[in-house]
């Protein structure tokens, strides 16, 4: 099951997390610095948050990654997104932003090379059940694009 496919159906994945930073990038020059402090909507996450969220999952999402290639009958660690921002110290804006842009570039690397075996391998996410490789970047995809909207809200005043 992928909780992003409304974001990501009829999109390569691979176009989509190779342009996700470039957006991101030109986002965050409209907003400003001064903006990371504002969110996209009452109570919702404001954009030094939304970065370190896409900075904490593009770790997580790149070793899940290198484990389901290199485990058989891999199970994903889940883990809670908010306890993760909870303990998070919120700091240094272009630290987050550099380690989101360097972590997708390095994973990136790996993601184009991924021949049609390694896509097709299967693992297991216990709250999402069976899925491939593929599925998987279809996911982080979709997911990237639903936080480069919530960016792209920020970015025009809303």
């Amino acid at each position: 099951m992928n909780p992003y496919a409304k974001w990501i159906e009829g999109k390569d994945a691979l176009v989509v997390l190779a342009e996700t930073p470039l957006k991101i990038s030109g986002l965050l020059e409209q907003i400003g610095m001064d903006g990371w402090d504002r969110g996209y909507a009452p109570g919702k996450w404001n954009v030094r948050q939304i970065m370190t969220h896409l900075a904490q999952c593009e770790m997580i999402f790149g070793a899940r990654f290198r484990q389901a290639l290199a485990q058989d009958d891999y199970v994903v660690q889940p883990f809670d997104q908010d306890q993760f921002m909870a303990r998070e110290p919120l700091g240094d804006d272009a630290v987050t932003r550099h380690a989101f842009g360097a972590m997708r570039m390095w994973n990136l690397a790996l993601f184009r090379s991924f021949t049609a075996e390694e896509r097709a391998r299967k693992l297991t996410h216990p709250e999402r059940g069976a899925m491939t490789v593929q599925l998987m970047l279809e996911m982080v995809g979709g997911h990237d694009l639903n936080h480069l909207a919530q960016l792209e809200a920020i970015a025009a005043g809303k």
